[in-house]
Protein backbone atom coordinates (compact mmCIF):
# COMPACT_ATOMS: atom_id res chain seq x y z
CA UNK A 1 0.00 0.00 0.00
CA UNK A 2 1.13 3.62 -0.91
CA UNK A 3 0.12 6.47 1.03
CA UNK A 4 0.92 9.93 -0.13
CA UNK A 5 1.77 12.05 2.57
CA UNK A 6 3.69 14.67 1.36
CA UNK A 7 0.26 17.36 1.21
CA UNK A 8 1.58 19.00 -1.96
CA UNK A 9 -0.88 21.55 -1.79
CA UNK A 10 1.20 22.66 1.29
CA UNK A 11 3.39 24.67 -0.98
CA UNK A 12 0.25 26.39 -2.48
CA UNK A 13 -0.80 27.67 0.58
CA UNK A 14 -0.91 31.85 1.20
CA UNK A 15 1.19 33.63 3.03
CA UNK A 16 1.52 33.40 6.69
CA UNK A 17 -1.41 30.52 6.63
CA UNK A 18 -0.20 28.10 9.21
CA UNK A 19 0.66 24.27 8.31
CA UNK A 20 -1.07 22.74 10.90
CA UNK A 21 -3.25 23.73 14.26
CA UNK A 22 -2.26 22.84 17.77
CA UNK A 23 -4.21 20.12 19.14
CA UNK A 24 -7.38 21.08 20.69
CA UNK A 25 -7.53 20.82 24.32
CA UNK A 26 -10.52 21.52 26.92
CA UNK A 27 -13.59 21.64 25.50
CA UNK A 28 -16.33 24.00 23.97
CA UNK A 29 -17.05 25.41 27.08
CA UNK A 30 -13.71 26.40 27.86
CA UNK A 31 -14.12 28.04 24.32
CA UNK A 32 -16.88 30.27 25.10
CA UNK A 33 -15.72 31.03 28.68
CA UNK A 34 -12.20 32.26 27.20
CA UNK A 35 -14.10 34.82 24.10
CA UNK A 36 -16.00 35.67 26.96
CA UNK A 37 -13.14 36.44 29.40
CA UNK A 38 -11.50 38.26 26.43
CA UNK A 39 -14.06 40.66 25.26
CA UNK A 40 -16.89 40.73 28.18
CA UNK A 41 -18.66 43.54 27.06
CA UNK A 42 -18.54 43.26 23.29
CA UNK A 43 -22.06 41.84 21.50
CA UNK A 44 -22.06 38.50 20.85
CA UNK A 45 -25.31 37.94 19.44
CA UNK A 46 -27.97 40.39 17.99
CA UNK A 47 -31.48 39.54 16.98
CA UNK A 48 -33.92 42.00 14.99
CA UNK A 49 -31.34 44.70 17.29
CA UNK A 50 -31.76 43.15 20.94
CA UNK A 51 -27.94 42.71 21.12
CA UNK A 52 -26.62 40.49 24.36
CA UNK A 53 -22.58 40.82 25.29
CA UNK A 54 -20.45 37.86 25.88
CA UNK A 55 -20.66 38.34 29.47
CA UNK A 56 -24.23 38.02 29.53
CA UNK A 57 -24.76 35.33 27.23
CA UNK A 58 -22.47 33.27 28.97
CA UNK A 59 -23.94 34.32 32.54
CA UNK A 60 -27.07 32.67 30.55
CA UNK A 61 -25.60 30.09 29.54
CA UNK A 62 -24.45 28.74 33.16
CA UNK A 63 -28.00 29.72 34.31
CA UNK A 64 -29.72 27.45 31.64
CA UNK A 65 -27.51 24.79 32.38
CA UNK A 66 -28.30 24.68 36.04
CA UNK A 67 -31.91 25.16 34.82
CA UNK A 68 -31.71 21.69 32.84
CA UNK A 69 -29.77 20.14 35.37
CA UNK A 70 -32.71 20.50 37.76
CA UNK A 71 -35.23 19.20 34.66
CA UNK A 72 -33.08 16.00 34.89
CA UNK A 73 -30.39 16.26 32.08
CA UNK A 74 -27.07 14.85 33.78
CA UNK A 75 -24.19 13.85 31.66
CA UNK A 76 -24.03 11.80 28.50
CA UNK A 77 -27.62 12.55 28.22
CA UNK A 78 -28.94 12.92 24.79
CA UNK A 79 -30.73 16.48 24.46
CA UNK A 80 -32.70 17.11 21.06
CA UNK A 81 -32.27 21.09 19.83
CA UNK A 82 -35.32 21.51 17.58
CA UNK A 83 -35.43 25.49 16.92
CA UNK A 84 -34.51 27.97 14.52
CA UNK A 85 -31.73 30.45 14.52
CA UNK A 86 -32.11 32.62 17.69
CA UNK A 87 -30.36 33.60 20.77
CA UNK A 88 -32.21 30.59 22.96
CA UNK A 89 -30.75 28.28 19.89
CA UNK A 90 -27.19 29.34 20.89
CA UNK A 91 -27.95 30.00 24.48
CA UNK A 92 -29.43 26.10 24.65
CA UNK A 93 -26.38 24.37 22.69
CA UNK A 94 -23.61 25.40 24.92
CA UNK A 95 -25.51 24.92 27.99
CA UNK A 96 -26.37 21.14 27.18
CA UNK A 97 -22.57 20.99 26.60
CA UNK A 98 -21.95 22.74 30.14
CA UNK A 99 -23.83 19.62 31.44
CA UNK A 100 -21.16 16.84 29.93
CA UNK A 101 -24.22 15.91 27.60
CA UNK A 102 -24.91 15.60 24.48
CA UNK A 103 -26.38 18.36 21.41
CA UNK A 104 -28.60 16.57 19.10
CA UNK A 105 -29.87 19.25 16.17
CA UNK A 106 -32.78 18.77 14.58
CA UNK A 107 -34.77 20.76 10.95
CA UNK A 108 -37.87 22.62 12.91
CA UNK A 109 -39.52 21.66 9.53
CA UNK A 110 -39.11 18.27 9.87
CA UNK A 111 -42.59 16.12 9.50
CA UNK A 112 -43.72 14.04 12.30
CA UNK A 113 -42.43 11.27 10.54
CA UNK A 114 -38.98 12.45 9.82
CA UNK A 115 -38.62 13.62 13.70
CA UNK A 116 -39.90 10.55 14.82
CA UNK A 117 -37.32 8.54 13.08
CA UNK A 118 -34.59 10.22 14.39
CA UNK A 119 -35.81 10.25 18.18
CA UNK A 120 -36.24 6.34 17.76
CA UNK A 121 -32.69 6.43 16.80
CA UNK A 122 -30.88 8.55 19.08
CA UNK A 123 -33.29 8.13 22.27
CA UNK A 124 -33.59 11.75 23.80
CA UNK A 125 -35.60 12.11 26.96
CA UNK A 126 -35.30 15.60 27.13
CA UNK A 127 -36.19 17.93 24.02
CA UNK A 128 -35.48 21.91 23.70
CA UNK A 129 -37.96 22.64 20.94
CA UNK A 130 -39.94 26.05 19.30
CA UNK A 131 -42.97 26.20 20.24
CA UNK A 132 -44.35 25.74 16.82
CA UNK A 133 -43.09 22.09 16.59
CA UNK A 134 -43.89 21.38 20.52
CA UNK A 135 -46.76 19.54 19.32
CA UNK A 136 -45.36 17.37 16.89
CA UNK A 137 -42.89 15.84 19.83
CA UNK A 138 -46.04 15.39 22.07
CA UNK A 139 -47.62 13.30 19.14
CA UNK A 140 -45.03 10.91 19.44
CA UNK A 141 -46.26 7.41 20.21
CA UNK A 142 -45.55 5.61 23.75
CA UNK A 143 -42.87 2.98 22.39
CA UNK A 144 -40.71 7.32 21.97
CA UNK A 145 -41.07 8.21 25.37
CA UNK A 146 -39.81 12.01 26.19
CA UNK A 147 -39.25 13.24 29.79
CA UNK A 148 -39.25 16.86 29.44
CA UNK A 149 -40.33 19.38 26.88
CA UNK A 150 -38.47 23.20 27.18
CA UNK A 151 -40.93 25.51 24.52
CA UNK A 152 -38.72 28.34 23.05
CA UNK A 153 -41.14 31.32 22.15
CA UNK A 154 -38.63 32.67 19.54
CA UNK A 155 -40.36 36.34 19.91
CA UNK A 156 -39.14 36.56 23.60
CA UNK A 157 -35.91 37.43 22.18
CA UNK A 158 -37.19 40.20 19.98
CA UNK A 159 -36.63 43.81 21.07
CA UNK A 160 -39.58 45.35 23.24
CA UNK A 161 -40.98 47.32 20.56
CA UNK A 162 -40.71 44.57 18.21
CA UNK A 163 -42.69 42.68 20.72
CA UNK A 164 -45.24 45.02 20.80
CA UNK A 165 -46.01 45.12 17.23
CA UNK A 166 -46.80 41.45 17.18
CA UNK A 167 -49.28 41.35 19.87
CA UNK A 168 -51.40 44.73 17.94
CA UNK A 169 -54.61 43.46 17.00
CA UNK A 170 -54.66 43.99 13.83
CA UNK A 171 -54.51 41.55 10.73
CA UNK A 172 -50.77 41.54 9.71
CA UNK A 173 -49.56 41.66 13.25
CA UNK A 174 -51.43 38.71 13.87
CA UNK A 175 -50.16 36.54 10.84
CA UNK A 176 -46.76 37.49 11.79
CA UNK A 177 -47.35 36.47 15.47
CA UNK A 178 -48.78 32.83 14.56
CA UNK A 179 -45.79 32.14 12.15
CA UNK A 180 -43.23 32.35 14.90
CA UNK A 181 -45.29 31.12 18.02
CA UNK A 182 -48.41 29.63 19.62
CA UNK A 183 -49.45 28.71 22.35
CA UNK A 184 -48.52 25.12 24.32
CA UNK A 185 -49.23 23.52 26.71
CA UNK A 186 -47.54 20.26 29.35
CA UNK A 187 -44.02 21.84 28.53
CA UNK A 188 -41.57 23.76 30.81
CA UNK A 189 -41.08 27.34 29.30
CA UNK A 190 -37.85 28.32 28.57
CA UNK A 191 -37.89 31.15 31.01
CA UNK A 192 -38.10 29.12 33.60
CA UNK A 193 -35.03 27.06 32.60
CA UNK A 194 -32.88 30.60 31.55
CA UNK A 195 -34.13 31.95 34.78
CA UNK A 196 -32.88 29.36 37.24
CA UNK A 197 -31.37 31.79 40.14
CA UNK A 198 -28.11 29.42 40.70
CA UNK A 199 -25.11 29.02 39.20
CA UNK A 200 -23.43 25.68 39.62
CA UNK A 201 -19.47 25.62 38.83
CA UNK A 202 -19.19 21.98 40.16
CA UNK A 203 -21.38 20.53 36.81
CA UNK A 204 -18.61 17.78 35.26
CA UNK A 205 -16.70 19.34 32.32
CA UNK A 206 -16.44 17.44 29.07
CA UNK A 207 -12.98 16.57 28.30
CA UNK A 208 -11.95 17.23 24.40
CA UNK A 209 -12.79 13.66 23.50
CA UNK A 210 -16.27 13.55 24.63
CA UNK A 211 -19.07 13.62 22.33
CA UNK A 212 -20.54 16.81 22.21
CA UNK A 213 -22.50 16.94 18.71
CA UNK A 214 -24.74 14.32 17.29
CA UNK A 215 -25.01 15.40 13.45
CA UNK A 216 -27.36 13.74 11.14
CA UNK A 217 -26.44 13.39 7.85
CA UNK A 218 -27.48 11.00 4.91
CA UNK A 219 -24.03 9.71 4.75
CA UNK A 220 -23.22 8.11 1.55
CA UNK A 221 -26.24 6.19 1.57
CA UNK A 222 -29.35 5.33 2.92
CA UNK A 223 -31.36 6.75 5.71
CA UNK A 224 -30.16 9.38 7.54
CA UNK A 225 -27.37 8.59 10.43
CA UNK A 226 -26.05 10.34 13.56
CA UNK A 227 -22.46 11.48 12.80
CA UNK A 228 -20.59 11.44 16.31
CA UNK A 229 -18.54 14.55 16.66
CA UNK A 230 -16.13 15.33 19.93
CA UNK A 231 -15.75 18.45 20.96
CA UNK A 232 -12.27 17.92 19.95
CA UNK A 233 -13.74 18.00 16.54
CA UNK A 234 -15.73 20.79 16.53
CA UNK A 235 -12.58 23.54 17.97
CA UNK A 236 -10.33 22.28 15.75
CA UNK A 237 -12.39 22.71 12.76
CA UNK A 238 -13.07 26.04 14.08
CA UNK A 239 -9.33 26.55 14.82
CA UNK A 240 -8.35 25.96 11.11
CA UNK A 241 -11.44 28.49 9.61
CA UNK A 242 -9.25 31.31 11.59
CA UNK A 243 -5.77 29.88 10.09
CA UNK A 244 -7.28 29.56 6.92
CA UNK A 245 -8.84 33.14 7.26
CA UNK A 246 -6.49 35.56 8.71
CA UNK A 247 -7.79 38.99 8.03
CA UNK A 248 -11.24 37.73 10.13
CA UNK A 249 -9.83 39.66 13.14
CA UNK A 250 -11.00 38.66 16.77
CA UNK A 251 -13.02 40.80 18.76
CA UNK A 252 -14.12 43.01 15.58
CA UNK A 253 -15.52 41.17 13.01
CA UNK A 254 -19.16 40.42 12.12
CA UNK A 255 -21.00 37.26 11.03
CA UNK A 256 -24.30 36.92 9.64
CA UNK A 257 -26.52 33.62 10.85
CA UNK A 258 -28.27 33.03 7.78
CA UNK A 259 -27.27 29.38 7.17
CA UNK A 260 -29.54 27.33 9.72
CA UNK A 261 -27.45 26.42 12.79
CA UNK A 262 -28.87 23.06 12.67
CA UNK A 263 -26.95 22.32 10.12
CA UNK A 264 -23.34 21.60 10.30
CA UNK A 265 -22.29 24.21 7.60
CA UNK A 266 -24.20 27.21 9.70
CA UNK A 267 -23.06 25.34 13.62
CA UNK A 268 -19.13 25.35 12.85
CA UNK A 269 -19.13 28.55 11.17
CA UNK A 270 -21.74 30.69 13.40
CA UNK A 271 -22.06 28.29 16.85
CA UNK A 272 -18.09 27.59 17.09
CA UNK A 273 -15.97 29.67 14.52
CA UNK A 274 -17.64 32.92 15.70
CA UNK A 275 -18.00 32.52 19.05
CA UNK A 276 -14.21 31.61 19.01
CA UNK A 277 -13.46 34.84 17.38
CA UNK A 278 -15.40 37.10 19.71
CA UNK A 279 -17.51 37.89 16.62
CA UNK A 280 -20.46 39.51 16.84
CA UNK A 281 -23.29 36.93 15.60
CA UNK A 282 -26.18 38.65 13.86
CA UNK A 283 -29.04 35.85 13.66
CA UNK A 284 -31.92 35.35 10.92
CA UNK A 285 -34.44 32.55 11.64
CA UNK A 286 -35.06 32.70 8.49
CA UNK A 287 -33.58 34.05 4.94
CA UNK A 288 -35.28 37.30 4.18
CA UNK A 289 -32.88 39.22 1.86
CA UNK A 290 -35.14 42.71 3.19
CA UNK A 291 -34.03 41.57 6.80
CA UNK A 292 -30.93 41.36 5.73
CA UNK A 293 -30.36 44.12 3.99
CA UNK A 294 -32.37 46.11 6.89
CA UNK A 295 -29.17 44.76 9.09
CA UNK A 296 -26.76 45.66 7.35
CA UNK A 297 -27.13 49.35 7.26
CA UNK A 298 -26.01 49.10 10.69
CA UNK A 299 -23.53 46.13 10.95
CA UNK A 300 -22.47 44.88 7.92
CA UNK A 301 -21.04 41.28 8.05
CA UNK A 302 -17.42 41.22 7.64
CA UNK A 303 -18.07 37.43 6.89
CA UNK A 304 -21.23 35.57 5.21
CA UNK A 305 -20.92 32.06 5.20
CA UNK A 306 -24.24 30.86 2.93
CA UNK A 307 -24.65 29.14 -0.51
CA UNK A 308 -25.07 30.10 -4.30
CA UNK A 309 -28.66 30.80 -4.27
CA UNK A 310 -28.45 33.26 -1.60
CA UNK A 311 -25.85 35.06 -3.12
CA UNK A 312 -27.56 35.64 -5.73
CA UNK A 313 -30.82 36.54 -4.38
CA UNK A 314 -29.27 39.08 -1.28
CA UNK A 315 -27.19 40.48 -4.38
CA UNK A 316 -30.16 41.44 -6.88
CA UNK A 317 -32.25 42.53 -3.76
CA UNK A 318 -29.84 45.28 -3.18
CA UNK A 319 -29.35 46.04 -6.71
CA UNK A 320 -33.02 46.30 -6.70
CA UNK A 321 -33.14 48.32 -3.30
CA UNK A 322 -30.25 50.79 -3.89
CA UNK A 323 -28.24 49.19 -0.87
CA UNK A 324 -24.52 48.84 -0.63
CA UNK A 325 -22.47 45.19 -0.47
CA UNK A 326 -19.30 46.77 0.99
CA UNK A 327 -17.88 46.25 3.57
CA UNK A 328 -18.37 42.13 3.27
CA UNK A 329 -14.84 41.30 3.04
CA UNK A 330 -15.03 37.73 2.81
CA UNK A 331 -18.15 35.01 1.99
CA UNK A 332 -17.40 31.12 1.24
CA UNK A 333 -19.49 29.26 -0.18
CA UNK A 334 -20.36 25.59 -0.02
CA UNK A 335 -22.87 22.43 -0.14
CA UNK A 336 -22.79 23.10 -4.14
CA UNK A 337 -20.87 24.44 -7.16
CA UNK A 338 -19.96 28.40 -6.77
CA UNK A 339 -19.81 29.40 -10.56
CA UNK A 340 -18.38 32.45 -12.08
CA UNK A 341 -22.01 33.93 -12.96
CA UNK A 342 -22.17 34.37 -8.90
CA UNK A 343 -18.96 35.47 -7.78
CA UNK A 344 -18.39 37.95 -10.37
CA UNK A 345 -21.14 40.15 -9.64
CA UNK A 346 -20.85 39.61 -6.16
CA UNK A 347 -17.47 40.60 -5.86
CA UNK A 348 -18.18 43.58 -8.41
CA UNK A 349 -20.24 44.69 -5.52
CA UNK A 350 -18.53 43.98 -2.34
CA UNK A 351 -15.28 44.50 -3.08
CA UNK A 352 -14.48 41.32 -0.74
CA UNK A 353 -13.84 38.01 -2.10
CA UNK A 354 -16.44 35.21 -2.50
CA UNK A 355 -14.45 31.60 -2.35
CA UNK A 356 -15.85 27.91 -2.65
CA UNK A 357 -15.10 25.35 0.47
CA UNK A 358 -16.03 21.60 0.76
CA UNK A 359 -17.05 19.29 3.57
CA UNK A 360 -19.18 16.57 4.97
CA UNK A 361 -21.26 16.85 8.09
CA UNK A 362 -18.51 13.76 9.19
CA UNK A 363 -16.17 16.14 9.12
CA UNK A 364 -17.35 18.66 11.42
CA UNK A 365 -17.72 19.99 8.40
CA UNK A 366 -14.81 22.00 6.81
CA UNK A 367 -12.34 19.46 5.08
CA UNK A 368 -10.75 22.30 2.51
CA UNK A 369 -11.14 25.70 0.59
CA UNK A 370 -9.89 27.71 -1.69
CA UNK A 371 -7.17 30.71 -0.68
CA UNK A 372 -8.56 33.70 0.09
CA UNK A 373 -5.95 34.75 -2.65
CA UNK A 374 -5.33 35.77 -6.12
CA UNK A 375 -3.70 32.08 -6.07
CA UNK A 376 -7.63 30.58 -5.52
CA UNK A 377 -8.28 28.38 -8.67
CA UNK A 378 -12.29 28.47 -10.60
CA UNK A 379 -13.69 25.15 -11.16
CA UNK A 380 -12.15 23.66 -7.64
CA UNK A 381 -13.22 23.49 -3.88
CA UNK A 382 -9.83 24.56 -2.97
CA UNK A 383 -6.95 23.10 -0.79
CA UNK A 384 -6.77 20.79 2.50
CA UNK A 385 -7.12 22.96 5.49
CA UNK A 386 -4.11 22.63 8.44
CA UNK A 387 -3.69 19.54 9.50
CA UNK A 388 -5.82 17.76 6.88
CA UNK A 389 -4.63 14.88 4.72
CA UNK A 390 -6.33 14.04 1.62
CA UNK A 391 -5.64 10.92 -1.07
CA UNK A 392 -7.69 9.92 -4.32
CA UNK A 393 -7.69 6.21 -4.43
CA UNK A 394 -9.30 3.24 -6.68
CA UNK A 395 -13.06 3.06 -5.04
CA UNK A 396 -12.77 -0.65 -5.85
CA UNK A 397 -9.57 -0.47 -3.64
CA UNK A 398 -9.04 2.19 -1.27
CA UNK A 399 -5.37 0.70 -0.23
CA UNK A 400 -3.95 1.55 -3.88
CA UNK A 401 -3.57 5.52 -4.31
CA UNK A 402 -4.35 6.60 -7.83
CA UNK A 403 -1.87 8.64 -9.98
CA UNK A 404 -1.59 12.40 -9.40
CA UNK A 405 -4.25 14.42 -11.31
CA UNK A 406 -6.43 10.76 -12.07
CA UNK A 407 -9.45 10.37 -10.80
CA UNK A 408 -10.55 8.83 -7.50
CA UNK A 409 -12.28 8.43 -4.28
CA UNK A 410 -11.80 11.49 -1.59
CA UNK A 411 -9.96 10.09 1.55
CA UNK A 412 -9.52 11.98 4.44
CA UNK A 413 -8.08 12.31 8.02
CA UNK A 414 -7.69 15.09 10.35
CA UNK A 415 -8.38 16.20 13.69
CA UNK A 416 -12.08 17.48 12.35
CA UNK A 417 -13.06 13.70 11.24
CA UNK A 418 -15.76 11.83 13.20
CA UNK A 419 -15.45 9.37 15.10
CA UNK A 420 -18.42 7.00 13.85
CA UNK A 421 -22.07 6.60 13.52
CA UNK A 422 -24.12 7.19 16.58
CA UNK A 423 -25.43 3.18 17.34
CA UNK A 424 -23.98 2.14 13.96
CA UNK A 425 -20.71 0.19 13.85
CA UNK A 426 -21.16 -1.79 10.59
CA UNK A 427 -21.73 1.74 8.80
CA UNK A 428 -19.26 3.18 10.60
CA UNK A 429 -16.74 0.34 9.51
CA UNK A 430 -17.82 1.02 5.61
CA UNK A 431 -16.33 4.59 6.01
CA UNK A 432 -13.64 4.84 8.51
CA UNK A 433 -10.70 2.56 7.26
CA UNK A 434 -7.36 1.18 8.36
CA UNK A 435 -5.20 4.36 9.30
CA UNK A 436 -8.64 6.60 10.53
CA UNK A 437 -8.85 7.08 6.83
CA UNK A 438 -12.66 8.60 6.12
CA UNK A 439 -13.89 7.36 2.74
CA UNK A 440 -16.14 10.63 1.96
CA UNK A 441 -17.83 8.94 -1.40
CA UNK A 442 -16.78 11.81 -4.07
CA UNK A 443 -14.92 11.27 -6.93
CA UNK A 444 -12.32 13.63 -7.01
CA UNK A 445 -8.95 15.11 -8.79
CA UNK A 446 -5.53 16.62 -7.22
CA UNK A 447 -3.64 18.62 -9.10
CA UNK A 448 -0.03 18.58 -8.57
CA UNK A 449 0.38 21.78 -6.78
CA UNK A 450 -2.64 20.16 -4.26
CA UNK A 451 -6.25 21.73 -5.68
CA UNK A 452 -8.98 19.63 -5.69
CA UNK A 453 -11.51 19.17 -7.86
CA UNK A 454 -15.18 17.15 -7.23
CA UNK A 455 -15.75 15.37 -10.73
CA UNK A 456 -18.31 12.69 -9.42
CA UNK A 457 -20.66 11.11 -6.71
CA UNK A 458 -20.12 7.53 -5.44
CA UNK A 459 -23.01 8.33 -2.99
CA UNK A 460 -26.56 8.46 -5.01
CA UNK A 461 -27.59 12.06 -2.18
CA UNK A 462 -29.25 14.66 -3.89
CA UNK A 463 -28.06 18.38 -2.72
CA UNK A 464 -30.57 20.95 -3.07
CA UNK A 465 -30.24 24.36 -1.76
CA UNK A 466 -27.53 23.29 0.32
CA UNK A 467 -29.40 20.00 1.71
CA UNK A 468 -28.67 16.26 1.24
CA UNK A 469 -31.58 14.19 -0.16
CA UNK A 470 -31.52 10.63 0.34
CA UNK A 471 -33.38 9.05 -3.20
CA UNK A 472 -34.30 6.20 -0.67
CA UNK A 473 -36.22 8.04 1.80
CA UNK A 474 -38.24 9.87 -0.98
CA UNK A 475 -38.92 6.51 -2.95
CA UNK A 476 -39.95 4.87 -0.22
CA UNK A 477 -42.70 7.61 0.98
CA UNK A 478 -44.12 7.49 -2.80
CA UNK A 479 -44.14 3.90 -2.83
CA UNK A 480 -46.58 4.63 -0.42
CA UNK A 481 -49.30 6.43 -2.39
CA UNK A 482 -51.89 4.31 -4.17
CA UNK A 483 -51.40 3.75 -7.53
CA UNK A 484 -47.42 3.55 -7.53
CA UNK A 485 -45.74 0.45 -8.62
CA UNK A 486 -41.81 1.39 -8.46
CA UNK A 487 -40.35 4.88 -8.41
CA UNK A 488 -36.91 6.15 -8.59
CA UNK A 489 -35.67 9.35 -7.82
CA UNK A 490 -32.22 10.90 -8.71
CA UNK A 491 -31.38 14.98 -8.84
CA UNK A 492 -31.15 16.70 -12.04
CA UNK A 493 -28.81 20.04 -12.81
CA UNK A 494 -31.11 23.24 -11.67
CA UNK A 495 -30.18 26.60 -10.31
CA UNK A 496 -29.93 25.66 -6.99
CA UNK A 497 -27.40 22.59 -7.46
CA UNK A 498 -29.94 20.02 -8.26
CA UNK A 499 -33.68 19.62 -8.31
CA UNK A 500 -35.31 16.37 -7.14
CA UNK A 501 -36.95 14.38 -9.83
CA UNK A 502 -38.88 11.15 -9.47
CA UNK A 503 -39.50 8.64 -12.14
CA UNK A 504 -43.01 6.81 -11.31
CA UNK A 505 -44.05 3.59 -12.88
CA UNK A 506 -48.42 3.11 -12.16
CA UNK A 507 -49.92 0.13 -11.71
CA UNK A 508 -52.01 -1.07 -14.66
CA UNK A 509 -54.88 1.03 -15.43
CA UNK A 510 -54.43 3.59 -12.94
CA UNK A 511 -53.98 6.92 -13.72
CA UNK A 512 -51.69 8.92 -11.72
CA UNK A 513 -52.62 12.35 -10.35
CA UNK A 514 -49.39 13.98 -9.69
CA UNK A 515 -50.72 16.74 -8.02
CA UNK A 516 -52.05 14.74 -5.01
CA UNK A 517 -49.03 12.66 -5.10
CA UNK A 518 -47.26 15.44 -4.20
CA UNK A 519 -49.29 16.58 -1.87
CA UNK A 520 -48.76 13.43 -0.19
CA UNK A 521 -44.97 13.92 0.02
CA UNK A 522 -45.50 16.70 1.61
CA UNK A 523 -47.69 15.60 4.36
CA UNK A 524 -44.29 13.25 4.93
CA UNK A 525 -41.56 14.85 3.80
CA UNK A 526 -39.82 18.14 4.21
CA UNK A 527 -40.21 20.53 1.47
CA UNK A 528 -36.65 20.07 0.25
CA UNK A 529 -37.46 16.74 0.09
CA UNK A 530 -40.58 16.93 -2.48
CA UNK A 531 -39.97 16.20 -5.80
CA UNK A 532 -39.87 19.11 -8.25
CA UNK A 533 -41.28 17.09 -11.10
CA UNK A 534 -42.78 13.88 -11.21
CA UNK A 535 -42.31 11.54 -14.82
CA UNK A 536 -44.22 8.75 -15.35
CA UNK A 537 -42.27 5.75 -17.40
CA UNK A 538 -43.52 2.85 -18.45
CA UNK A 539 -40.51 0.86 -16.81
CA UNK A 540 -37.28 1.63 -14.67
CA UNK A 541 -33.71 0.51 -16.01
CA UNK A 542 -32.50 -2.68 -13.53
CA UNK A 543 -29.43 -4.38 -13.06
CA UNK A 544 -29.65 -8.02 -14.16
CA UNK A 545 -30.76 -9.01 -10.03
CA UNK A 546 -33.39 -6.55 -10.29
CA UNK A 547 -31.46 -2.98 -8.47
CA UNK A 548 -32.90 -0.35 -10.34
CA UNK A 549 -29.47 1.76 -12.05
CA UNK A 550 -30.63 5.34 -10.99
CA UNK A 551 -27.69 6.56 -13.71
CA UNK A 552 -29.36 5.06 -16.41
CA UNK A 553 -32.39 6.57 -14.72
CA UNK A 554 -30.78 10.25 -14.82
CA UNK A 555 -29.75 9.70 -18.19
CA UNK A 556 -33.34 9.05 -19.49
CA UNK A 557 -35.35 11.96 -17.49
CA UNK A 558 -32.52 14.28 -18.94
CA UNK A 559 -33.52 13.80 -22.55
CA UNK A 560 -36.86 14.36 -21.75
Amino acid sequence: MTIDTERPWLASYAPGIPHDIEPATGSLIDLVRLTAEKYPKATALEYFGAETSYESMVEQIQRAAEGLRALGVSKGDTVALILPNCPQHVVAFYAVLRLGAIVVEHNPLYTPRELQHQFEDHGARFAIAWDKVVKTIQGFPAEVPIDGIVSVDVTKAMPLSMRIQLRLPVKKARESRDRLTTQVTGTTPWEKIAGSSRIVASHPRPATDDLALIQYTSGTTGSPKGAMLSHGNLMSNAAQCQAWIPQIKEGSSVVYAILPMFHAYGLTLCLTFAMRMGARLVLFPAFEPSLVLTAMKKHPPTFLPAVPPIYQRLQRAADDAGVSLKGIDIAISGAMPLSAAVVEPWEERSGGWLIEGYGLSETSPVLMANPVSDARRAGTVGLPFPSTEARAVDPDDPTRDVPRGEPGELLVRGPQVFSGYYHRPEETAEVLIEGGWFRTGDIVTISDDGFVAIVDRIKDLIITGGFNVSPSEVEDTLRQFDGVEDVAVVGLPSASGEQVVAAVVVEKGVELDQSALREFARENLAAYKVPRRIVVVNELPKSLIGKVIRRKVKEQLQKK
